[in-house]
């Protein structure tokens, strides 16, 4: 309970900022090829084909303009992935949004990106409820969960870690989430955003 009332302080006391228009400036890469096929960060299976991107902290769905600085060509995705993860990068286009801004050949292009509405994005959270080494223990785990009501997903890394998450929960639900583990005996959980 002690837990749950600092979680809830924690939540009380962060910041809500509510942005009415969000633009960035920086560097655009693209990537296609060898993660066709693949899941995204949000669940998605990325088809580098359509008109979308990966983006560090821009909440799924978000849809953005894209504008190529150095030609002034524009092109509108949608945000279902994460990254990138090379330092100094802004954004990371599929194949078919690189070929709307031109940029295939060089790789990399300075960008603008520029989203409307941000207030009208619902922010999302995930809570880990546990990672297991053990493949018996996190699908114990994720059964219990299911049996409570819950629609776990499991998610196995490169290092051998099972983590059994909550995913897409709204802001103002994640509390009730949290409470109702918690009368599940399930007490050391992470909340994060999407």
């Amino acid at each position: 309970m002690k837990k749950l009332m600092i979680l809830s302080l924690i939540l009380l006391l962060t910041e809500v900022v509510t942005l009415t228009a969000y633009e960035e400036e920086g560097i655009a890469s693209w990537y296609g090829g060898k993660f066709h096929g693949r899941l995204t960060a949000n669940g998605e299976t990325f088809n580098t084909h359509e008109l979308t991107a990966a983006h560090k902290q821009l909440p799924f769905n978000t849809v953005a303009t894209v504008t190529n600085i150095s030609n002034g060509k524009s092109v509108v995705v949608r945000i279902n992935d994460r990254g990138p993860f090379v330092e100094g990068r802004t954004i990371d286009l599929s194949y078919a949004a690189a070929v709307e801004l031109d940029m295939i050949k060089t790789g990399t292009a300075p960008v603008i990106l520029h989203v409307e509405d941000m207030d009208e994005l619902e922010i999302l959270f995930s809570i880990q409820v546990g990672a297991y080494r053990n493949l018996e223990n996190a699908t114990a785990m994720k059964r219990k969960l299911e049996a409570n009501g819950f629609s776990p997903q499991a998610k196995l890394n490169n290092k051998g870690v099972t983590r059994i998450i909550l995913t897409d929960i709204p802001e103002e639900e994640t509390m009730v989430y949290a409470q109702k583990l918690e009368q599940l005996g399930i007490n050391n959980i992470l909340i994060k955003q999407n």
